[in-house]
C-alpha cells in the first residue's frame, strides 16, 4: 500500500513511517520542513535499512500536490502536516487557519481529483474543548474550543465530515489524539521542536540535559490532585500503531470513522515531571507560573471504541515514555 504521509519529516509523521515500513507498507513523504529536519531521512533509513521516498513541499501548494498524485500511485492518505502549539495558536490565529484548515482544503480538492478518497486525519482532543467530564469518549460534544489550534483542527473535521457526506464514496477517519510523547527506543528519533518548546516532555527534556535553566509549570491552581493540568500522555510509536491500524482497519470502508487514541489514564504535570527525574537521575528544576490561555485543567480519553473496532490499545508505559525521551535528548543533546 502506498500512503502519502503530509508532514512526514515531524515528530510524529516520522514515528509512524518507521512503523509503516516495517508493517511492510510504503510511505511518500511530503513536508515544507518549517518544524521538522531533513536528518530525519537518514534516521528512518537507518532504523529500517529503507529510504523512503521524500518532497519537499507545501501541502498547500496545489500544483505541487497535483505533480506527487500524478507521479506516484498513492492508495491513501495520512494528513499530519499543520501547525501545533495550543500557546503560538492564541497569537497567530491567521497563520494556524491558513496551514490547518486552508491545506487540508487544498489537501483533499487534490485527492478528489487524483480519485484517492481514503484519508486519515490527524486530530486532536482539544475538539472537545474543556470536557464536562473524563474519561472523554467519541461521543463528547464537540466544538466549544478553547484556542484557535483547537478551533482549526474542528473546523477541518467539519469540512471532512460534510465532505463525506457529500460524497459517501469516501473512506475519512479523524484520530483525535491526546497528548503524544515518547522517542523512538533506539534513541535515534525523537521529538525535535525548533525553537522554544511548546509541549511539556521535550521541555522537560531540555532542562534535564542542560539547555534551560528551568521548566515553567503553567498553573497550579487547577482542581487536581496536585493542582497542575492533567492529560492523556501517550507513546509516540503507539499513536503511530494506531494510525496503521486505522488505515488497515477502516482505511478501505466508506464513511465517517472516529476514534480517541490515548491511553485512557491522566497523569499530572508534577506526575511527568518526578517520572522524567527518575528515568534520567537528574533533579527538574521548575517554577510554578499563571495558567495559560487555552489550557484546560484535565483531559484523558476513553479508548474502548479503539479497542473494539480497530484492535489497538496503547502499551507503553509513563516509564517508557520518559525512558525513550531521555535515551533521545541524551544521545542528542541539540536535537538532530
Amino acid at each position: 500500500m502506498n500512503v502519502l504521509i503530509t508532514g512526514g519529516m515531524g515528530y510524529i509523521g516520522s514515528h509512524t513511517c518507521v512503523e509503516m515500513l516495517e508493517a511492510g507498507l510504503t510511505p511518500i513523504i511530503i513536508d515544507n520542513l518549517c518544524n521538522a529536519r531533513s536528518e530525519v531521512l537518514n534516521r528512518i533509513e537507518h532504523l529500517t535499512q529503507q529510504r523512503p521516498v521524500f518532497l519537499e513541499g507545501d501541502v498547500r501548494d496545489e500544483a505541487f500536490l497535483d505533480s506527487v498524485f500524478a507521479q506516484y500511485d498513492i492508495d491513501s492518505v495520512i494528513h499530519f502536516a499543520g501547525l501545533k502549539a495550543v500557546g503560538e495558536s492564541v497569537r497567530k490565529p491567521l497563520e494556524y487557519y491558513d496551514n490547518n484548515v486552508n491545506g487540508s482544503l487544498v489537501l483533499t480538492r487534490c485527492m478528489r481529483k487524483a480519485g484517492v478518497t481514503s484519508l486519515v486525519f490527524s486530530s486532536s482532543a482539544t475538539v472537545y474543548g474543556d470536557p464536562q467530564s473524563v474519561p472523554i469518549t467519541e461521543q463528547d460534544p464537540t466544538g466549544a474550543t478553547t484556542n484557535p489550534y483547537g478551533t482549526s483542527k474542528y473546523m477541518v473535521e467539519r469540512c471532512l465530515m460534510d465532505l463525506v457526506h457529500a460524497e459517501p464514496e469516501w473512506s475519512i477517519t479523524l484520530l483525535r489524539y491526546f497528548n503524544p510523547v515518547g522517542a523512538h527506543p533506539s534513541g535515534l528519533m525523537g521529538e525535535d521542536p525548533q525553537g522554544t518548546p511548546n509541549n511539556l516532555m521535550p521541555f522537560i527534556a531540555q532542562v534535564a540535559v542542560g539547555r534551560r535553566e528551568k521548566l515553567s509549570i503553567f498553573g497550579d491552581d487547577y482542581q487536581t490532585k496536585d493542582g497542575t493540568g492533567v492529560r492523556d500522555y501517550i507513546h509516540v510509536l503507539d499513536l503511530a500503531d494506531g494510525h496503521i491500524a486505522a488505515l488497515q482497519q477502516v482505511g478501505a470502508k466508506p464513511g465517517l470513522h472516529i476514534f480517541n487514541l490515548g491511553t485512557g489514564q491522566g497523569s499530572s504535570v508534577l506526575d511527568m515531571v518526578n517520572a522524567f527525574s527518575q528515568a534520567s537521575g537528574k533533579s527538574i528544576a521548575y517554577e510554578l507560573c499563571p495558567r495559560r490561555p487555552g489550557d484546560i485543567a484535565k483531559c484523558w480519553a476513553s479508548t474502548d471504541k479503539a479497542q473494539r473496532e480497530l484492535g489497538w490499545k496503547a502499551k507503553r508505559s509513563v516509564t517508557e515514555m520518559t525512558a525513550d525521551t531521555w535515551r533521545w535528548q541524551s544521545n542528542n543533546p541539540q536535537g538532530y
